[in-house]
């Protein structure tokens, strides 16, 4: 008897010692059970914050974009304004040349015309003017753009440049 008490010691031992085996197997396979799932908690958080990131971003790529396209638009309006002014500016240059020019002939013609020497006596001169100031009116060569019918002031027409 001596013999199975000690079997059924022994036996109960053995249990004790698989259920104490057991004990921290179940726990050791429970904490990684539960670090498993933690890490795929992680995981998932983690995709799910890369996913709204790269939604943001995607989001802001839109934006620059149309605001890229708007700049480009602005800027293209404001060239093509740039441009007509500038073809104004030099159509606008031009007529100034030319009329300057024209001036500066003209200013040529008076000085000449009060100014030289040969034409007129000095007594001629005065006997000229009195006798027709009367026709074209008094100061005509001090201001000769008072006579319309005179061939110093030519008219000066537009100049059109396109």
């Amino acid at each position: 008897m001596a013999s199975s008490s000690g079997a059924s010691s022994g036996s109960t031992a053995m249990l004790r010692n698989s259920s104490s085996e057991e004990g921290p197997q179940q726990i050791m396979d429970l904490r990684k059970r539960k670090r498993m799932l933690s890490n795929r908690e992680s995981a998932r958080r983690s995709r799910m914050r890369k996913q709204k990131h790269l939604d943001d971003l995607t989001g802001q790529l839109r934006q620059l974009a149309r605001e890229n396209n708007e700049i480009l638009t602005r800027m293209n309006v404001i060239s093509q304004l740039y441009m007509n002014i500038e073809a104004e500016n030099s159509i606008l240059r031009a007529q100034m040349a030319e009329l300057t020019h024209r001036l500066d002939s003209l200013n040529e013609i008076i000085e000449y015309a009060n100014f030289s020497d040969g034409l007129f006596e000095p007594e001629d001169a005065v006997a000229s003017v009195s006798a027709t100031s009367h026709q074209i009116g008094d100061g005509f060569f001090m201001n000769p753009w008072n006579n319309a019918n005179s061939h110093v002031n030519q008219p000066i027409m537009d100049m059109v440049m396109y």
